[in-house]
């Protein structure tokens, strides 16, 4: 909200020193006996950090909690907690090629519809799940399954 009888102008001045470090960023810290390098490294390792809460809010839909216990709270936490962490070893495994979002998706859809008693079909089969069959060394392509394949393929 602009006051009413107050000139606007810009500081021309502050403009001008401030421009010398354009392209450059600050770091303020309280570690002052490491060196330039050892900050930066810390720096950068925060990234990592806020990448695993925005997956574990977003992927994971760890939030909101219905949850008020602090035995249910720690419980539903180290859940999702544990499925970040396989699912970083999984893309690990992969390589980096597909990020967190794309896997779970993938794993999510791959899913199955009885046909009869005892016959199954596979109805999604993508490049990720084929990558993760290269490196499991596992059949997933099968579009058909017995209920027992299906019961060896959980017990992997």
């Amino acid at each position: 909200m602009i006051q009413r009888g107050k000139a606007l102008e810009l500081n021309l001045e502050k403009i001008e020193e401030e421009k010398k470090y354009d392209g450059y960023y600050s770091i303020v810290t309280s570690k002052l006996k490491m060196s330039d390098l050892e900050i930066r490294e810390v720096y950068r390792g925060l990234i990592h950090i806020e990448d695993i809460f925005k997956i574990s809010k977003t992927e994971f839909d760890s939030r909101p909690v219905f949850v008020w216990t602090n035995d249910y709270i720690d419980a539903h936490f180290t859940t999702c907690f544990t499925a970040l962490v396989l699912i970083r070893l999984l893309q690990t495994k992969l390589k980096k090629q597909y990020p967190v979002g794309q896997i779970i998706s993938s794993l999510k859809s791959y899913c199955c519809v009885p046909l009869d008693a005892n016959n199954y079909q596979l109805t999604y089969y993508d490049p990720i799940l084929e990558s993760c069959a290269k490196v499991f060394d596992m059949e997933l392509d099968n579009k058909y399954r017995t209920r027992q394949q299906i019961q060896r393929l959980l017990r992997y």
